[in-house]
């Protein structure tokens, strides 16, 4: 059984930073993606960064781009996304999901098939 948890998060003023982790369990290949995505009040969920399954390709959203990093441990289940510079617009619940994509990651949410229950990041001005 595959399971997602995501970690972290909580409440900080504009210009600060928070880390946020998810672990991903129970899966049997190395070629799962895992992604971060993000769903502010009354707006769309979207996907923000992603790492691929196989290599090291990364994605960033253009909004996130230069403020938030990325990164993985050893066993490629568990990641990392340290965000630097918060905005009150970064406000949102942020969910981890993991989707089997190889080499590639996406932001299309259709591709991701374990989805954790998020955790909320709240920026105040």
């Amino acid at each position: 059984q595959v399971r997602v948890a995501e970690s972290g998060g909580g409440s900080v003023q504009s210009g600060g930073s928070l880390a946020i982790s998810c672990a991903a369990r129970g899966l049997r290949s190395d070629h799962y993606a895992i992604a971060w995505f993000r769903q502010a009040p009354g707006k769309e969920r979207e996907g923000i960064s992603c790492i691929a399954g196989v290599g090291s390709t990364t994605h960033y959203r253009d909004s996130v781009k230069g403020r938030f990093t990325l990164s993985r441990d050893n066993t490629k289940y568990t990641v990392s996304l340290q965000m630097n510079n918060l905005q009150p617009n970064d406000t949102a619940v942020y969910y981890c999901a993991v989707g089997l994509l190889g080499r590639v990651c996406t932001f299309r949410r259709a591709d991701y098939v374990y989805w954790g229950q998020g955790t909320q990041v709240t920026v105040s001005s």
